[in-house]
């Protein structure tokens, strides 16, 4: 009677079985797809977060540095300094102890003068995007030198450049706006010529427009280049030395 229960069992045939692991073989790959999805998709946000945190160090920075545009100024020790004319702004332009503001205004490119380490030291500031080293093809690098008495334009030491951001393609990444909310259209501008001076002098707010774009990295749904955008604006008290008759609030 044993024997014959046991030949009335029945077991999974060799078709069955290998249905099974079909079945199986799917469900795992969907499993892997799906993992590896989210996988793509958590280091996209991370490569964006990234983006996001240095550009966001990057306007936290030149912010910091607007805030000391002009400082010291020769209208602290020479109120004949406030009437600008090339024969008495020179000796005080070219002085390294005074800090003349800004120097040059481009679409991607600003120079100025300032205490920048609250330390009485007049630094050479300059932002500039893709060839500032020419090291990187596609970054806003910032240079910081001392001072020294000669042209705040052309006589300043080589810069000293660091990358403050890379892989940037806004164009501009600077816009200029005066008090009365006029943009500055006509770039570049800096301070070798009377007009250009009253032009810096004028200055009043500078909008940042950042650009950035990963192009190592895609997106895991559209498949392009990631890509993060960040934008500030900072007003200035500008203390340009080639003011003439322009309304400043450190005049």
């Amino acid at each position: 009677m044993n024997r014959e229960a046991g030949h009335g069992q029945k077991g999974f045939s060799l078709i069955e079985m290998m249905v099974v692991v079909l079945i199986l073989g799917i469900i795992s790959a969907g499993i892997f797809v799906q993992l590896d999805m989210a996988q793509q998709r958590a280091f996209s946000e991370q490569v964006k977060l990234d983006n996001f945190q240095e550009a966001r160090d990057f306007v936290d920075q030149f912010f910091r540095d607007v805030n000391q545009i002009g400082y010291p100024n020769s209208r602290m020790v020479d109120t004949a300094s406030a009437l600008w004319s090339p024969a008495l702004a020179a000796p005080l332009i070219n002085d390294n102890r005074m800090a003349i503001g800004l120097v040059k205004i481009d679409a991607n490119e600003i120079r100025f003068e300032g205490d920048m380490n609250g330390d009485g030291v007049v630094q050479s500031v300059i932002y500039m995007a893709s060839n500032g080293s020419g090291s990187c093809a596609w970054c806003l690098q910032r240079s910081q030198v001392d001072k020294v008495s000669a042209d705040p334009l052309t006589g300043q030491s080589p810069p000293n450049w660091g990358t403050e951001v890379n892989d940037v393609l806004s164009n501009p990444i600077f816009s200029y706006f005066k008090a009365d909310g006029t943009q500055v259209t006509t770039l570049p501008q800096d301070i070798s010529t009377v007009g250009g001076a009253q032009i810096i002098a004028s200055i009043k707010t500078i909008q940042v427009s950042l650009l950035i774009r990963n192009n190592a990295v895609l997106d895991p749904k559209t498949k392009q280049p990631i890509e993060t955008t960040f934008q500030g604006e900072v007003s200035l008290n500008n203390c340009s030395m080639a003011a003439s008759g322009a309304v400043m609030s450190c005049r």
